[in-house]
């Protein structure tokens, strides 16, 4: 069965693959809120480990928000993980009380075995040569979603995060955002790999190599497509998971097509990832809405990728769990 909480939502979510367990980072809130609007504000990261993709066993809370002062003292958002010097190592999102969650930047946290963790703190944030930074037009610094790689040809870690350029029409500022470090602290922020134009956030990338080409899948809802994009022929608002392609690893990286990977009205099927597990890709999404419009917040089980022909890619959506 699908993870899926009784006392919890589920969304934003990762995975590590440690030998024949796959564990799966996620974000998590206290259904007793009530209003599921306020989930970000109380999310902390939850942990899972499964070997079939499908039956989950609930571990101890991976992080939760740093103490008074922290950059993460409010929550802790949506993050990667990475193996390198022998530990396990988690770059995810903090906000903090003093910006009332306003401003995201990147922190890092290490672990011998996935399970125990130990916070080293912030590591970087939006740079303003490039990126958007919080003013009065803007409703948040967009500086999150960490996803993080070491790359063998630069001897480099490299990061795509969540970010919004600082030019270009303002409903179509979001970029795919990028930093690289010779080790696991020293970063320094770079311009974008995408340009922008086309939507107001591209939400959790996630880099994979699939198809003959690299992609960048993000995602977006149907209400921050930019007026530029829906002004073109054929253009559908949905919300969703859609990719990126390059043939370079580092861009710049393009809309392949405009129709979504997995995407409708109701964005039900939110910030997709891909996870090739024992010689095959599935598509994995959280469940964002029912047909009533009622928030499920729920973990999918796998669905199938297809690779098309041309080398586009192609996902068979189930029905949502309701």
């Amino acid at each position: 069965m699908t993870l899926a909480l009784a006392d919890r939502w589920v969304w934003d979510f990762w995975f590590a693959q440690d030998g024949d367990d796959v564990h799966v980072f996620y974000l998590q809130a206290p259904r007793s809120l009530g209003d599921p609007d306020l989930r970000h504000h109380h999310a902390t990261i939850g942990h899972a480990v499964s070997q079939d993709l499908r039956s989950w066993e609930v571990l101890p809370t991976a992080l939760e928000p740093g103490q008074a002062g922290a950059f993460d003292d409010l929550a802790t958002w949506t993050g990667s993980v990475l193996r390198a010097g022998g530990e396990w190592h988690m770059f995810y999102t903090g906000v903090s009380r003093a910006e009332s969650g306003r401003v995201q930047r990147i922190g890092r946290a290490s672990s011998p075995d996935l399970t125990s963790w130990t916070k080293h703190g912030q590591v970087l944030e939006a740079d303003p040569r490039w990126y958007e930074k919080l003013d009065d037009r803007t409703r948040e610094e967009a500086w999150r979603d960490p996803w993080v790689w070491w790359d063998e040809g630069t001897q480099e870690f490299h990061m795509f995060v969540t970010a919004r350029a600082n030019h270009g029409p303002h409903d179509g500022r979001g970029v795919v955002g990028h930093a690289s470090a010779p080790d696991l602290t020293s970063w320094v922020v770079g311009p974008p790999v995408s340009e922008p134009g086309e939507f107001y956030h591209l939400e959790v990338p996630q880099l994979v190599r699939i198809g003959g080409a690299w992609r960048v899948l993000f995602c977006t809802t149907s209400g921050e497509h930019s007026a530029r994009r829906l002004a073109r022929a054929g253009v559908v608002a949905e919300g969703g998971t859609h990719y990126l392609t390059s043939a370079d690893r580092f861009g710049p990286y393009v809309l392949e097509r405009d129709d979504f990977l997995v995407g409708d009205q109701r964005a039900r099927h939110y910030a997709g990832r891909l996870l090739e597990h024992r010689g095959e890709w599935s598509f994995f999404a959280w469940e964002n809405e029912d047909d009533d419009g009622r928030f499920v917040g729920h973990l999918t089980d796998p669905m199938p990728v297809h690779v098309g022909p041309g080398g586009e890619l192609r996902v068979h959506a189930s029905p949502a769990r309701l």
